[in-house]
């Protein structure tokens, strides 16, 4: 799981397109599936959490109101 915590959202994202693309291929044996599945948990869920810090950073932003 640390692997995935020191991915990028972007990085993050890609790898979570590849496994989806690849597990609808259907060409996958169920083990393997289940496996990709998981990490795609994985991935998904780093991608939330990156995406509400960003969201959290923004508001802090906004209520801060404009520099000068």
């Amino acid at each position: 799981m640390n692997e995935i915590n020191s991915l990028s959202y972007e990085e993050a994202y890609e790898e979570l397109e590849a496994l989806v693309a690849r597990m609808e291929s259907g060409e996958l044996p169920l083990e393997q599936s289940v496996t990709l599945y998981e990490r795609g948990q994985r991935l998904a869920a780093h991608c939330q959490a990156l995406l509400e810090e960003a969201e959290l950073k923004i508001k802090r932003v906004d209520e801060a109101g404009p520099a000068d």
